[in-house]
C-alpha cells in the first residue's frame, strides 16, 4: 500500500468518515464495523494486499470494541461470565480454522457461507425477536446485571454458547471474517440473551479477538505497510463507538434487528462475491 494513496486531505476526511460510521454502526449492532470497513477498503484500495487490508480492519475493530466497551461498562449492559467464556472459546476455534484453510477449497466455503447469511438474514427478518425473559430468581443458572438501574436476570446455557462460539470462530477463522456477525443471532436466537445485553457482550467479545488479530499482524510486520491508514479510520472509529453505544440504549429493539439484517446481507453478499471472483 504506497504512500501516495494517504496524501490528499480528501482522502484523510474520508478515511475519519468512514471509521466514524464503521464505529457507530459496529457498536450499535454489535458486529465490531468490518463488516462496513472491509468491502469500502477493497473499494479505495483494490491493488492492495488482502492481508494488508485485513490488518487494518482488525485493527480497527480492537479500537473500535475497546471504545464502545468502556461506554457499555459505564451503562452497566455487558454479560462479563458469559463473554469470558465466550471469547475464550474463540482462540482455539481461530487457530484450528487458519490450520484448516490449507485442506479445504476457500472458493466454495466463501460462496456457500455467503448464501447461509443471506438466508439467515431473511429468516431474522420474517421471525420476530424472541421474548426474552426479564425475571427469573433462585435459578443458580440465572445471569443477574443492571440494565437501566433495574435488576435484571436470564438464563443462558453456557456449555452451549462456548461450544458455538467454538463453531463460529473456527469458521471465521477459514473465512478470514469477524465473529461478530454469527455471534449476535446466536445470543438472541439460541442463548435468548436480551438484545441491548446481547450488544454490548458482542463488543467486549471482539476487545479479545480484536487484540489477538492485531498482536498477530503486528508481529508479522504487517502494519508497516498500513499504520497510517490505520491511524486515519481509527481517528473515526474511537469517536463512532462511542455514538453508537449511547444511540443503542434509545434505539428501539426491532430497528436494531433490521440493523443486524443489513450486516447479515452486506456479509453474505461480500462472501459470496469475493467467493465467485477467486
Amino acid at each position: 500500500m504506497g504512500e501516495g494513496l494517504i496524501q490528499g486531505g480528501a482522502l484523510v476526511f474520508l478515511l475519519i468518515g468512514i471509521g466514524f460510521i464503521a464505529g457507530s454502526y459496529g457498536t450499535l449492532v454489535g458486529l465490531g464495523g468490518a463488516v462496513i470497513l472491509t468491502p469500502v477498503l477493497l473499494l479505495l484500495f483494490p491493488q492492495a494486499d488482502p492481508i494488508v487490508l485485513t490488518s487494518v480492519t482488525m485493527g480497527v475493530v480492537f479500537l473500535n470494541a475497546l471504545s464502545g466497551t468502556v461506554s457499555y461498562i459505564s451503562q452497566k449492559r455487558i454479560d462479563y461470565r458469559n463473554g469470558i467464556y465466550f471469547a475464550l472459546a474463540t482462540i482455539p476455534g481461530t487457530i484450528i480454522g487458519v490450520w484448516t484453510l490449507q485442506f479445504i477449497s476457500p472458493k466454495a466455503f466463501s460462496v456457500i457461507f455467503g448464501l447461509v447469511l443471506l438466508i439467515f438474514a431473511v429468516i431474522i427478518w420474517f421471525r420476530p425477536l424472541p421474548k426474552q425473559i426479564q425475571t427469573i430468581t433462585n435459578t443458580p443458572d440465572g445471569n443477574k446485571l443492571e440494565n437501566d438501574n433495574k435488576g435484571l436476570n436470564y438464563n443462558c446455557n453456557r456449555p452451549l454458547g462456548v461450544a458455538l462460539s467454538f463453531i463460529i470462530s473456527f469458521i471465521a477463522g477459514i473465512l478470514g471474517i469477524g465473529g461478530g456477525i454469527m455471534h449476535m443471532p446466536m445470543m438472541l436466537y439460541v442463548l435468548s440473551f436480551p438484545l441491548h445485553i446481547a450488544t454490548a457482550t458482542s463488543q467486549f467479545m471482539l476487545v479479545f479477538t480484536g487484540l489477538a488479530g492485531t498482536i498477530t499482524h503486528a508481529t508479522a510486520g504487517t502494519y508497516m505497510q498500513s499504520w497510517q491508514i490505520l491511524l486515519w479510520i481509527a481517528l473515526g472509529a474511537i469517536p463512532g463507538a462511542q455514538i453508537g453505544a449511547r444511540l443503542s440504549k434509545r434505539i428501539n429493539s426491532i430497528i436494531l434487528v433490521r440493523l443486524l439484517v443489513l450486516g447479515l446481507v452486506l456479509a453474505g453478499l461480500r462472501l459470496a462475491v469475493a467467493g465467485i471472483g477467486m
